[in-house]
C-alpha cells in the first residue's frame, strides 16, 4: 500500500441565477438573455488549462460545481467541463463530484442528464420547508417542489445533501425542531443547515437596518443553535462542522479540502484557489463579473486577478480558522510546522478552563459545542 493520495480539489463557479435571494451575497448574476454555454464552457476549459499547466500532476479527488445555480447549465455544459478537468490532471476513480441545484421541477428533470454526464452526487438549496418562510427568503419554488426535487434526486443519486437556513424572522425553537426532523427524515446522509445572517449591500441588510425585518435576538439564536446540535445528534447526523451534519462518512469530501488546508483550483468568474507552487500557497481570485470573466479567459488563458503568495503566519492562520470549524479539530503540531512556531500553551490552557476547547490524549485540538458559537473570538485568542 502506497501513501494515501494528497486531497486535491476543483471548484467551478457557474454565476447565474434566475432571480437574486434578498440574503444572498454571492457572487451570482442575473441575465435576462440567453447565455452563451458553449462560450463559457470554451472558457472554463481554457482556464483549467492554464491552471493545470501551473499545477501540473496532481489527482482530482473532489469537483464541485457552485455558484450561482449550476443546475441551470446544460447537462452538456457540465460533461464539457468534468471532460476538460479529465485531460488536464488525472481524475480518482472514486472522485466526488457535487452539483449544486435549485429545487425546481424544471432543473429537478435535468439530474439524470447530469448523473451521465458524471456527477455523483447534488446539493439541493431547499432552503426553508414551508411556504411562507420560503416567500420570505425570495425562493421561486414550494415546499411541495423541494420535496419533489429531493425525491428524484433520491432516485438519481446515491449521495444528495440540502441546506436549510434557519434563526428566520418570527421562527420559534418548537417550530424549527419540527422542521428539522422532517429535514432528517428526507435527507438521508447530509444536512447544511446555516443561520440566517444578515449581509451588508444585501437587501435584507437595508430592510433589517430600517427595522422592517426582525430576526432572532442573539439568545434565541443560540437556542436554534442549540436545537440543531442536539436533534441533529440525536436522529444519527452529528455536525462534523460548524454547519454542516452527516452520518458518518457521508461528508462532503470537497468541503473537508478547504477545511483541512488542502489544495484545491479555482475556475470561473470569482473563484478562489489555493495552489502550492515551488513549496509557496499561492491565494488566488478570479474577476467576479461574468463577461469580464470571459474577456480576460479568452485574452489571457485565464481570469486571474489575484495571486498572492502566503506567508508562513499567513498559512497558518488560515488553517487554524478553518481547521477549527471542524468536531475533528486541529493537529497543533502542523500549526507549529506551518507558521514556525508552537501555539502559546496558556491560552490554550485558559480555553480549557473556560471550556471552549479540549484536547485529546493525542494532542489534537478541538472547539467544544459551547465555543462553536464564539469560535471567532476562540480563534483570535488562539492566533494572537
Amino acid at each position: 500500500m502506497g501513501a494515501e493520495t494528497p486531497a486535491f480539489g476543483v471548484y467551478v463557479h457557474w454565476p447565474f441565477c434566475l432571480s437574486k435571494c434578498p440574503y444572498c451575497d454571492f457572487n451570482s448574476h442575473v441575465r435576462h438573455a440567453a447565455i452563451d454555454e458553449e462560450r463559457f464552457a470554451l472558457a472554463f476549459a481554457r482556464e483549467i488549462a492554464t491552471t493545470a499547466a501551473r499545477i501540473p500532476g496532481r489527482e482530482v479527488t473532489s469537483i464541485f460545481l457552485g455558484g450561482g445555480t449550476p443546475s441551470l447549465m446544460q447537462p452538456a455544459t457540465v460533461g464539457a467541463v468534468l471532460d476538460a478537468i479529465g485531460r488536464h490532471w488525472t481524475v480518482g476513480r472514486d472522485v466526488e463530484v457535487t452539483l449544486e441545484a435549485n429545487p425546481t421541477s424544471v432543473e429537478a428533470t435535468r439530474f439524470a442528464g447530469y448523473r451521465a454526464a458524471g456527477v455523483n452526487r447534488v446539493s439541493l438549496g431547499v432552503q426553508a420547508l414551508d411556504d411562507a418562510s420560503l416567500k420570505m427568503l425570495g425562493r421561486l419554488h414550494s415546499a411541495r417542489e423541494a420535496l419533489d426535487a429531493v425525491s428524484i434526486a433520491r432516485r438519481s443519486f446515491d449521495r444528495y445533501s440540502f441546506d436549510l437556513i434557519y434563526a428566520r424572522p418570527d421562527q420559534t425553537p418548537e417550530a424549527w425542531a419540527a422542521e428539522l426532523r422532517h429535514a432528517i427524515d428526507e435527507a438521508a446522509e447530509h444536512l447544511s443547515l446555516y443561520q440566517l445572517t444578515i449581509e451588508e449591500g444585501t437587501p435584507f441588510f437595508g430592510l433589517h437596518r430600517a427595522g422592517k425585518l426582525k430576526t432572532p435576538d442573539e439568545a434565541l439564536a443560540r437556542v436554534l443553535y442549540d436545537v440543531t446540535q442536539e436533534t441533529c445528534e440525536k436522529l444519527g447526523l452529528p455536525a462534523y462542522e460548524i454547519s454542516n451534519h452527516a452520518r458518518p462518512g457521508a461528508e462532503c469530501r470537497h468541503n473537508l479540502v478547504y477545511w483541512r488546508g488542502d489544495e484545491y483550483a479555482g475556475i470561473g468568474p470569482g473563484a478562489h484557489g489555493r495552489l502550492d507552487i515551488g513549496g509557496i500557497r499561492h491565494a488566488t481570485a478570479t474577476e467576479k463579473r461574468p463577461e469580464a470573466w470571459l474577456m480576460r479567459v479568452e485574452a489571457n488563458g485565464h481570469g486571474l486577478i489575484t495571486d498572492d503568495r502566503l506567508n508562513s503566519e499567513e498559512r497558518a492562520d488560515e488553517f487554524l480558522l478553518m481547521g477549527l470549524r471542524l468536531a475533528e479539530g486541529i493537529d497543533p503540531k502542523r500549526y507549529a510546522a506551518l507558521s514556525g512556531r508552537p501555539l502559546d500553551p496558556r491560552r490554550i490552557a485558559l480555553l480549557r478552563e473556560e471550556g471552549a476547547i479540549t484536547v485529546d490524549a493525542g494532542g489534537r485540538l478541538r472547539v467544544t459545542q459551547s465555543g462553536f458559537p464564539v469560535l471567532d473570538a476562540v480563534v483570535a485568542d488562539l492566533a494572537a
